[in-house]
């Protein structure tokens, strides 16, 4: 049997047992199909026989993790094998696309670069995403906001969809908290191919007091869709890791984007009240 027989012969199996459906989107002019395939994922106990069914579905429903999908011989089963390369596919995407210029331009965001001038330069040249190219530093210095308390940095980092999935509901709730609270604000940007040093680059140009920088996440097996934020408390070149304030898998199965809008604005007032952020705060806290 060739590759394609079985495929079509593993997509046959699957459609029976629900695992997807097949939409026709459009025919080419020889008749071929073109199909747009949509996967739902459905835990399964897939361990012959278990001893304890109930508790193998009690810890699939808390976890994404792949707990009792049992084998076949040494290897897992083709369902399970499927899953994997469609979370595999969705991770790497998550990092190689970009954030869609319309969500960008719906959130009125202006778009700034830093120094890696391709993703693969992203990607092994770590300084380069640390500080904004020429072009982008002197838009900031004559267009940014000066001496806010606090400035916003959206990233692209290395999830684009976690971006895409959750800074609509995120930076809305975090803006609305902040205004609540009478913290200034200074214009939030993106900047894309950019990490999260790049915070202490900007906060240095508009003089602001709190730099936040909501950034795609390094994606997983289990989602591709998070993001964390990461506060600082008036960086400079002294400022070290520990410095930094870090809330960390934002998204939708983790701690909702909504909620972590509102948790982040009492955060950053207490960043203002206590002057300081990372471990000096949890000190003083």
């Amino acid at each position: 049997m060739d590759i394609q027989s079985i495929v079509k012969q593993v997509m046959e199996e699957l459609q029976k047992e629900g695992q997807i459906k097949n939409n026709p989107i459009v025919k080419d002019p020889a008749e071929t199909k073109v199909r747009n395939i949509n996967y739902e994922k459905i835990n399964q106990v897939g361990v012959e026989q278990p001893d304890n069914r109930e508790e193998i579905e009690k810890v699939q429903s808390i976890t994404p993790a792949r707990i009792g999908i049992g084998h076949t011989g040494t290897r897992m089963k083709t369902k399970n094998y499927l899953e994997f390369r469609i979370d595999h596919a969705a991770a790497q995407d998550a990092v190689f696309k970009d954030v869609s210029e319309d969500l960008l331009k719906e959130l009125k965001l202006p778009v700034l670069f830093s120094k890696s001038e391709t993703m693969d330069q992203y990607l092994m040249d770590l300084d380069s995403g640390r500080r904004l190219n020429e072009t982008s530093r002197k838009w900031a210095e004559e267009n940014l906001p000066k001496n806010k308390q606090v400035q916003i940095i959206v990233s692209d980092g290395l999830s684009s969809t976690g971006v895409e999935a959750n800074i609509r509901d995120l930076l809305p709730a975090l803006v609305q908290g902040l205004k609540s609270k009478k913290i200034t604000i200074g214009d939030p940007v993106f900047i894309k191919r950019s990490r999260v040093w790049i915070q202490d680059d900007v906060a240095s140009i508009v003089n602001c007091d709190c730099a936040i920088s909501l950034i795609g996440e390094r994606p997983g097996l289990a989602t591709a869709k998070s993001i964390s934020a990461y506060l600082i408390y008036q960086p400079n070149e002294d400022t070290v890791e520990a410095d930094r304030t870090v809330i960390s898998n934002i998204h939708e199965g983790g701690v909702p984007p909504v909620e972590a809008g509102a948790h982040l604005a009492d955060l950053i007032e207490a960043i203002l009240k206590h002057k300081a952020s990372g471990v000096k705060l949890a000190q003083l806290k």
